[in-house]
Order: C-alpha cells, then structure tokens, then sequence
C-alpha cells in the first residue's frame, strides 16, 4: 500500500501549552487533525469556563491561517470546584470535559485532587449533566512504584468511581498497562480509553537500555513489553472504546535534558505517520481511520469530520529539534527516519 486517505482525525488528549511554546506546536497540529480535546494544565490551571475561553481565543490566534482546526477545551478538576461550575461548564458549547489530576501526578499537576473521594458530589453533578471526566490514573503515593501506579489506581479508585456513577462517562487517559485495558474491556460503554503513540511504539528499555534518554520519559512511564502489545491489541481491534489521543506535550529540550527532566514526549509533529507505522506493523492499516477519526468523536458526541487526510508510503527524516534555538523543542524520533509521511 503506497498511500492511506482517512477522514481528517481529532487528537483527543493533548498539550499546546501558551505563549511562544504555543506558537511554535500548534501548526503541527492543525495540520494533521480537525479537532483536539486541549488539556487545561497550564500555569496557573484553567478551572472556569472565562479562562478556557480566553485559553481558545489564544489557541485560535496562534492557527496558521490556512489551517482549518478547532480547540476543545476542558476545565481542570480541583477540590475548589463547585457544582455551579460543573452546571456552568455543561452549558458551555465550547467546554467538552472536566480533567482529574490526582494531585502531583504529573506536570502541572499541583492543583490537582489530593482526595478524589471528596470530590463524589462532583462526579455526581457531571453524571447529571452529562459531561464527560478524564482521568490521569495514578496514585501518587511515594510507596507505590512508578511502573505499579496505574494499577494500583485503577484498584484503589477508578473501580469504585464507576460502580457508584455508572452514568459517568470516562476517559481513562493515556493507558498504559494490560490491566488498564481489561478494565476497559470489562466496564460498560461510558467507558474509554485513549493511547498515545509512545506507549504503543516503545517499551520501557527506550528509556532505560544503554543509558537514560530523557525525551521518552513520560507520565505515564513507558512499561515493560506484554503491556506494550496489550496496547497494540487494543488500538487495532476495532473496539470503539479504544482511540486516538497523542498526549503529545512540549517541554524545551533545556528542560527534558536536565538533571530532573520533564515528563512528555512531543509527537505532534509526526502523530499519524506514528500511528501509522503502529498499525502497518500489526496488519491493521484498516482499523487506522476507525481508531483516529470516527471513535472518538462519536464518544464525545460531535459529528464525524467531513475532510480527508492523506499518508503516502515515504521515508523521511525527523528534525532534531522545532522552534527557535532558546525555543527548542525536541521530537519523538529526531533524527530517525520514519516511513510514511503526511502529504
């Protein structure tokens, strides 16, 4: 097969961040997708609907004005959230999600929910008005190792929540282990999952073997190899609860290649070609539109893009670094050829 035309996809987990970062990210973006679900932890966090539309108005500014894409904005979970918020949130036609950080989870992630059983009242009112939860699922216990705590998550708090808000519809974000895909696999249809390019090419010794190689350090962490083909599984099964959400997160390469480096891998500028070479690998070039274009806009209830994409069979280098050098941004993959390329 020389080249793949797919209705135009939406990335439905992914940083942008602000100011210049922004700039200089969103364009690989817009390119490749109609739509993007955009994650609110910036600093200080998007936590009311004013912010997240100010937040868009920036995103928006910031498209190139060939490129044709629209932001999804999401508020950001924190103990001082009210029911009135999450009312507000629901009648907004531009807030399409609530995201739950357990607190020091990941980047930005200080705001987040200390104790997620204190915010029940909110899981109820989302239930009701029908507005759907995202889940960075980890504990942040410094007893639990880094590789056990979405597991132990999903055990200690993701089952409960779904037993007591079965309406809830949720997004287990950027899975990562088989133990989150079964879970998925085995609850009902409010629930699914996202997955990133990163977990479903790599397993943990691109991190780790013959030395520490910062750019593939991720929250999630990369796991050990039978998660990785769970996650495979999973991705090109045709199973709608299962789609595409890059997570892709700047940080500047000062920042990652430090001596505590950034957790994000930065693969907006490759995403499809990425997934591609996943779903070529696995035979399943024809569950790549389902997976990348029709899954999850059908979760988030929005229309099915109406534009095409086209990946043409071609080798191509990726740049060691985007942006400006005291803006550098260093990619998933610089440096190495990848197969198939947007055209």
């Amino acid at each position: 097969m020389k080249t793949i035309t797919i209705a135009k996809p939406d990335d439905l987990h992914l940083h942008v961040r602000n100011g210049a970062v922004l700039k200089t990210v969103i364009p690989h973006t817009a390119r490749q997708f109609a739509r993007a679900i955009i994650m609110p932890n910036l600093k200080p966090p998007v936590t009311t609907v004013a912010q997240a539309l100010i937040y868009r108005q920036e995103i928006l500014a910031a498209v190139p004005d060939e490129l044709d894409f629209t932001p999804l904005m999401t508020l950001y979970l924190t103990g001082s959230t009210t029911v009135d918020d999450i009312k507000h949130a629901a009648k907004s036609e531009h807030i399409h999600a609530f995201k739950l950080y357990p607190a020091g989870a990941t980047t930005n992630s200080d705001s987040g929910v200390a104790d997620i059983k204190a915010i029940y009242p909110l899981l109820a009112a989302m239930e009701q008005q029908d507005i759907p939860l995202l889940i960075h699922g980890e504990v942040t216990d410094d007893a639990c190792d880094i590789f056990d705590r979405e597991r132990v998550f999903i055990d200690t708090y993701l089952t409960d929540i779904t037993d007591n808000f079965p309406g809830l519809r949720i997004v287990v974000e950027h899975v990562t282990t088989a133990e989150a895909v079964q879970f998925v696999l085995a609850s009902g249809p409010g629930i699914a999952a996202t997955i990133t390019p990163q977990h479903l090419l790599f397993n943990r010794n691109a991190l780790l073997a013959g030395g520490i190689k910062p750019h593939y350090y991720c929250l999630p962490i990369i796991k050990r190899e039978f998660h990785r083909l769970a996650l495979v599984k999973a991705a090109t099964s045709g199973n709608p609860k299962f789609f595409l959400g890059t997570d892709s997160a700047p940080h500047l390469t000062s920042l990652k290649e430090a001596a505590c480096g950034c957790a994000g891998c930065y693969s907006a500028h490759a995403a499809l070609e990425l997934y591609a070479e996943v779903f070529e690998r696995a035979g399943a070039l024809d569950k790549l539109e389902a997976f990348s274009s029709f899954y999850g806009a059908d979760f988030y209830r929005l229309p099915r893009n109406s534009g095409t994409v086209t990946l043409e069979k071609t080798a191509w280098k990726v740049p060691s670094a985007y942006g400006e050098s005291d803006l550098s941004i260093t990619p998933l993959k610089a440096n190495e050829e990848l197969t198939w390329k947007l055209v």
